[in-house]
């Protein structure tokens, strides 16, 4: 039997793939801790800074990143085997990282599946992806962070008609209420979500590791601890190796050659 979650490195990027297409990249305990697997690969190779999560659509007719929790391991009693010890809900939405993620989004992903997109630190989306919260219409709820992470990447307005209709939103009005940072055309999420990897690979990992923790709580603390943190993460960066390297490599005009330390 196939893995449900696959993990490929390319360059300095961490892939990682949902596999169960032909149950529409429903959530079960495989993909549970097949996701909290490949965080920990992505985690703990140094030479990898950034992390992108897919999906799988071959041979849907109409392509879904991921249908959110399999109910039917709900419906068997197996609902426990969906969260991860460490990650949560599909091994996933409350883990605590140090490398950012790009979920690439080529259809719907909607409930668990759009929980997914929003514990990811950014969306490239295509013209043809949507996203919702259906809980409601299995009388569930929202309960692996959606109820409060969309109404941070949309607004409160928009966040609480989409989750008490259930209905999904068109990747066009996601793109412009703010969560979804990248619109491509049908085909191009994972090529886009690349190129995007790429830049930030550019960047120096430490640095943005650091501005990483700074901007997630902004959602949250108030001004004076985020000061703090910055001025905490501006030390940590001051006092680094690639401090200097940063600064040479500018003047010399050159690439820096980072060591993220």
């Amino acid at each position: 039997m196939a893995d449900k979650v696959l993990y490929e490195v390319d360059g300095r990027v961490g892939i990682i793939t949902l596999n169960r297409p032909d149950a529409r990249n429903a959530v079960n305990g495989d993909v549970a801790s097949g996701m909290e697997a490949a965080i920990d690969q992505l985690e703990a190779d140094p030479d990898v800074w950034v992390g992108i999560i897919r999906a799988n659509t071959e041979g849907q007719e109409k392509p879904v990143f991921c249908a959110g929790a399999d109910l039917k391991a709900i419906n068997s009693g197996d609902a426990g085997g969906l969260n991860t010890e460490r990650g949560g809900f599909a091994g996933f939405v409350y883990r605590e990282r140090s490398k950012p993620i790009i979920v690439a989004v080529d259809g719907l992903a909607t409930a668990g599946g759009c929980e997914i997109v929003l514990a990811a630190d950014l969306v490239v989306a295509t013209t043809r992806s949507s996203f919702g919260l259906a809980e409601v219409k299995r009388n569930l709820i929202a309960g692996a962070g959606g109820l409060f992470r969309l109404p941070r990447a949309i607004g409160q307005a928009a966040a609480m008609e989409l989750i008490l209709t259930g209905e999904p939103l068109a990747a066009q009005r996601a793109y412009e209420l703010g969560l979804v940072s990248r619109l491509v055309e049908p085909g191009q999420a994972f090529d886009e979500a690349m190129r995007l990897a790429s830049q930030i690979a550019l960047a120096a990992p430490m640095a943005v590791a650091e501005s990483r923790k700074v901007v997630l709580a902004a959602a949250y603390e108030d001004d004076e601890t985020l000061k703090k943190m910055t001025n905490r993460a501006m030390a940590k960066v001051m006092s680094s190796e690639d401090i200097k390297e940063g600064l040479v490599a500018f003047i010399e005009k050159r690439p820096p050659q980072w060591k993220n330390r």
